[in-house]
């Protein structure tokens, strides 16, 4: 008190995460004893990339009760927005509108979140963007983090959406010098879910 949302609902940061750690209990409580042993070898580069992945991974935050309880009815039990009922502010949203964009959608082979598929259907809802503007890409051997961090993110996906964000720029680039120039608004949009 006095600050903006004070006694607000939130879905807490420690239930966020102990949701997180349920899901793969025992890679954790293996990752742990890994640890261990790596201190007791004196192995500290190990153990420090350890650390640095835990800092990371624990870092959670309040988020507003509202917004988690909405998104979880909108987005996962009435699945709106690939029936078309999906609203903002009282509008319809409708992906088929979207036509000037290139979209790249990446998803982990062992995501417990997010399953294998439900990113890709991106591709079936946005029917406007030229086939040429779109790519799907399933990252074998991570889940739902390692589609965003770790080694195999930055050796991996970084590279394919930097060519991804390459090759589009340079078709609109090549366009732009002949038939069919890109309109300013044209981006690329990257989606991961």
């Amino acid at each position: 008190m006095p600050n903006p949302g004070f006694v607000r609902d939130v879905y807490p940061g420690f239930l966020q995460l102990n949701g997180f750690v349920s899901m793969n209990l025992d890679r954790h409580i293996e990752a742990h004893k890994q640890l261990f042993l790596h201190l007791v070898r004196g192995d500290g580069d190990s153990a420090q990339k350890h650390r640095e992945f835990y800092d990371e991974y624990l870092a959670v935050m309040d988020l507003a009760a509202e917004f988690y309880l909405q998104t979880v009815e909108t987005v996962f039990v009435r699945h709106a927005l690939p029936k078309g009922q999906m609203t903002h502010r009282g509008r319809p949203v409708d992906p088929s509108r979207i036509k000037r964009v290139a979209l790249l959608t990446i998803e982990g082979e062992y995501d417990d979140i997010s399953g294998v598929g439900q990113t890709e259907a991106a591709h079936r809802l946005c029917i406007n963007i030229p086939p040429d503007r779109q790519v799907h890409y399933l990252q074998p051997g991570v889940g739902h983090y390692g589609v965003f961090n770790g080694s195999r993110f930055r050796s991996e996906i970084v590279p394919r959406i930097s060519d991804f964000v390459l090759s589009v720029n340079q078709a609109s680039r090549g366009a732009r010098n002949g038939v069919g120039a890109r309109r300013a608004g044209d981006s690329v949009a990257l989606h991961t879910v």
